[in-house]
């Protein structure tokens, strides 16, 4: 998503350092390794062990550059200290759910497809360190999964969804589940959305603690950042933009960054067309700054 606007923010160099934190199938890092030079570097990150071997042999011809580390990008702290990587040129997050999750039936992420109730990023995690929707769907009290559908999916009928979904109990898999919640949505007006979007939306940042992990993320990667250094992240619905707003807006303040995007870039009409899934993308863009001796930022750093 947002391919070149993308590469334009970065402002990628040659000799630098980069990292892509959720590296998925290798779109970007593809096209990021291509403009570095002899002396460039990047390092990709993912949880998702088989999107990264995806990445890995699309990336074969640059692995001279590339370095592919499986890990959350909310353990970015973590990686540079384990590999004792410099402070970084640029910094890229895409936030949204690859194409192979969402059209291979069998993670659990699609309501479009028939699978199982999984929809777990990391499925080499150990049991004991992950859940699955179907544990969530099936064990959780019926106010405590209305709570999640409204507060992760911005579900307004999450209580009549929860209570069908109770009732309904056991849901075999994604096609059952998307069927109960299709009953249970109140209709109004044109229906722009699957009925079940929004529930499975819940399920998969509750499955995948992803708020927790992006609150991770927005706190270690200014730490990671060279001066000068630009951070690009890509969202796709408000639960994720708003806290990445929040986060650039403080650190503003704090004189640690500077906002090079007065306004959120999405995608051209043209990208929409081609891909429909670009229109709900967001772009935000920061760079790293440095406080004179008082703490302050350099004044040339506030935005206009």
């Amino acid at each position: 998503m947002l391919l070149a606007e993308t590469l334009e923010w970065l402002a990628i160099r040659p000799d630098g350092l980069y990292i892509d934190a959720t590296v998925g199938l290798g779109g970007h890092a593809i096209e990021i390794a291509r403009r570095l030079g002899a002396g460039g570097r990047l390092v990709g990150m993912d949880r998702d062990a088989s999107a990264l071997e995806i990445a890995r042999g699309r990336l074969e011809e640059f692995k001279d550059k590339v370095t592919l580390v499986h890990a959350s990008f909310s353990q970015i702290g973590e990686v540079f200290a384990e590999r004792m990587l410099p402070p970084a040129d640029g910094v890229l997050a895409d936030l949204g759910v690859s194409s192979m999750q969402l059209d291979v039936g069998e993670r659990g992420f699609s309501f479009r497809a028939c699978g199982p109730l999984d929809m777990r990023m990391d499925q080499d995690a150990a049991p004991s360190e992950t859940t699955t929707a179907d544990e969530i769907v099936n064990t959780a009290e019926e106010k405590e999964l209305a709570n999640l559908l409204y507060h992760f999916g911005e579900e307004r009928d999450s209580r009549r969804i929860a209570r069908n979904i109770v009732r309904a109990r056991p849901i075999r898999d994604t096609e059952h589940l998307a069927n109960v919640v299709a009953g249970s949505r109140t209709k109004r007006g044109r229906q722009k959305l699957h009925p079940a979007t929004k529930t499975f939306l819940a399920l998969r940042i509750a499955v995948n603690r992803e708020m927790e992990e992006l609150g991770q993320f927005l706190s270690r990667v200014p730490a990671t950042l060279s001066h000068g250094g630009r951070w690009v992240v890509l969202s796709y619905h408000s639960l994720e933009d708003r806290p990445v707003k929040q986060a650039f807006q403080r650190l503003s303040r704090e004189g640690t960054l500077r906002i090079l995007t007065k306004k959120v870039i999405q995608a051209s009409d043209t990208e929409i067309a081609a891909n429909p899934r670009a229109r709900s993308a967001k772009m935000r863009v920061a760079e790293k700054i440095v406080p004179d001796q008082h703490g302050r930022p350099d004044e040339e750093a506030w935005p206009e």
